[in-house]
């Protein structure tokens, strides 16, 4: 996998190390790091908080004169308020931020850049890009474009299909527009489409809904591998499972060990990883800490998970 860097003019990823090295030599002034991001709601959220707890202790570790405070938030309400206390509390220098909706979120961290503070958005964009600072993310558009690729090629270009989405937020869009953009000069029939919130509860709601209301359902893009869980046990509670076939997203280990054993409900997925969060903590360290052009960028790619791949992506110990 080999993500697509758009980091300042002339910066490259092989520069991080000769920062960090730069880093270790540099005066000692304390510089604190908010990151802000979601309470584990689902598995995704589960693995994303993961890394940030792993990346957190490992940079204060490594450099004592760097202190990260980490904020969960159950909600966009609660999220906001977060940022505050970041602000106005902890005095943060930088903040990484993935925020729980994009148009929520925006004018809280629309105050915290207008403090001074350096800002990295991490996966959901906000409605105002330019609030921004840097910007790391999974390539949302071509994940939906590659789910839509395989599902044309399954269906020869001709079906009928349900799409369970996320929640309102860019990358949803993103993921949707370019899903649409594949299969809009075919003859595949999308019979509904609905929010699932990246939930598995919801996913197996909207697709008990869907089953109910539709004879014949040749595939499901579920667009997260929370939804495809709820998906799938609904289409099994349904006895449908020889009708129809389920593309998710997230490289979730449950899915992945589906792909690995060829199981036909759940014959591929597509990658979105939640150590993005690593990166985003990462970068903005070395602009804390070493004052490195960090600017623009950071997209990583979002390849099609299969049974002949499968291996590469599988990690049994990982709590996603």
């Amino acid at each position: 996998m080999k993500p697509k860097m758009k980091i300042g003019a002339r910066f490259r990823r092989v520069f991080a190390i000769s920062f960090l090295s730069l880093v270790l030599h540099a005066p000692s002034f304390a510089q604190t790091l908010g990151v802000s991001v979601p309470a584990a709601t689902h598995g995704w959220a589960g693995g994303l908080n993961f890394h940030a707890e792993k990346t957190k202790s490992r940079l204060e570790s490594q450099y004592p004169e760097l202190k990260i405070i980490l904020a969960t938030a159950s909600n966009a309400s609660e999220q906001a308020n977060d940022l505050e206390d970041l602000l106005t509390i902890h005095q943060i220098d930088a903040l990484v931020i993935l925020p729980f909706e994009s148009a929520a979120l925006t004018g809280p961290v629309r105050n915290v850049k207008r403090s001074g503070v350096f800002v990295t958005v991490v996966d959901r964009g906000l409605t105002d890009p330019s609030i921004r600072d840097f910007y790391v993310a999974g390539n949302n558009n071509q994940m939906g474009r590659v789910s839509a690729n395989y599902i044309k090629g399954r269906l020869d270009e001709n079906g009928k299909i349900v799409i369970l989405r996320g929640m309102p937020t860019v990358i949803d869009e993103q993921r949707f527009e370019g899903f649409m953009s594949v299969i809009a000069d075919t003859g595949i029939e999308v019979l509904d489409s609905q929010y699932a919130n990246w939930n598995r509860d919801d996913g197996f709601t909207v697709m008990q809904d869907f089953l109910s209301r539709f004879p014949k359902i040749d595939a499901v893009w579920a667009q997260d591998d929370d939804i495809a869980i709820g998906v799938i046990q609904a289409v099994r509670q349904a006895r449908r499972q020889d009708e129809l076939f389920v593309v998710g997203g997230g490289g979730m280990k449950d899915i992945i060990r589906r792909v690995k054993g060829g199981d036909k409900l759940t014959p591929v997925d597509v990658l979105y990883p939640p150590g993005m969060i690593s990166t985003a903590m990462e970068l903005t360290t070395i602009k804390l800490l070493a004052d490195a052009p960090i600017e623009g960028e950071y997209i990583l790619s979002s390849p099609l998970i299969t049974e002949q791949n499968a291996d590469d992506y599988y990690f049994p110990d990982s709590p996603f």
